[in-house]
């Protein structure tokens, strides 16, 4: 099997809605973000796999060694992911730093389960996905540099969605994201949260968790760039789909206590499909337009 394989491999067996917005980009770029997507799911599986907290954070620290040596052109990565990123790093300008930020946020899964403002629970979402954002949106390409600002709330909706579609999976592996003064604002427990307990004060806390996100998807696209859009469709393809979860934990907010809501496959690969359709016809559009205005420019001048 070779790195690109395995991490194909990789990134299929997850599942994930990240997988589906994959398949509609040119070849370099799929290899690349595949690679990023399946470096993301190893790190984050020594996390939720390993019972013994001292044995992850040595298979981490293995992890940030493993990405000096993919970054050091005189050493050679054991791992097929870094096998792989090292074939796509120099392409896109991936930096070191970003990686080794994700590694550190993956940590922070072994050292805090508990957070007790919204600043905190920022830090995290920021390494553990913002910064994918930010390395995700140099691989699609832009030319505004504003869509790093759209790459990085992007990252945060999507965080902000996980961990309220993952309440109850998170709590049973003693991990509670949402923020405890927001918890003792809306008068909920940590023990209602464990024993499932709906009622209004829970529904108003997880509604509250969901329009936030929604804030960040809102703020997100505001900040993205139309001449970049189009580049960045593979990020507005994740974004329909988790915007779909969205929409259908709002439906019921406290089902979130009793189950992972998430989407059919057959759902996603729609979703993914129309999107990339929509976000086609705009760009046609987008250039036609940009087309009559730079004939009228030159005609003005003429004159």
């Amino acid at each position: 099997m070779t790195p690109a394989e395995y991490c194909q491999n990789k990134a299929a067996k997850s599942g994930s809605s990240f997988y589906y917005s994959f398949l509609f980009l040119p070849e370099k770029q799929r290899l690349a973000i595949t690679a990023l997507y399946a470096f993301c799911r190893e790190v984050d599986d020594v996390v939720d796999e390993c019972r013994d907290m001292d044995v992850a954070r040595t298979k981490l620290n293995w992890w940030r060694e493993e990405i000096r040596n993919t970054f050091n052109k005189e050493t050679t990565p054991n791992h097929p992911v870094c096998q792989q990123l090292r074939n796509i790093i120099e392409q896109f300008d991936l930096p070191q730093e970003h990686f080794l930020e994700i590694i550190d946020g993956m940590e922070m899964d072994l050292l805090q389960t508990r957070y007790a403002t919204f600043t905190e629970l920022a830090l995290y979402c920021y390494r553990v996905a913002s910064v994918v954002g930010l390395m995700a949106a140099e691989i699609f390409g832009y030319r505004d540099k504003e869509t790093l600002k759209y790459a990085h709330d992007l990252g945060m909706a999507f965080q902000l969605t996980n961990i309220l579609r993952d309440v109850k999976e998170d709590a049973s592996r003693g991990r509670i994201y949402i923020p405890a003064e927001e918890l003792e604002k809306f008068g909920v427990t940590e023990n209602d949260i464990l024993r499932h307990q709906c009622n209004d004060a829970m529904r108003e806390l997880m509604d509250f968790q969901a329009k936030r996100a929604r804030e960040y998807y809102d703020k997100a696209f505001s900040l993205l760039p139309e001449k970049d859009r189009y580049t960045q469709r593979t990020g507005l393809i994740m974004a329909t789909i988790y915007m779909a979860t969205l929409t259908t934990i709002e439906t019921n907010s406290c089902q979130v206590l009793e189950k992972r809501v998430s989407l059919s496959p057959i759902r996603k690969l729609w979703l993914s499909w129309k999107t990339a359709r929509q976000e086609k016809r705009r760009f046609n559009s987008y250039r036609h337009d940009n087309r009559y205005k730079n004939q009228a420019n030159d005609d003005q001048s003429v004159n």
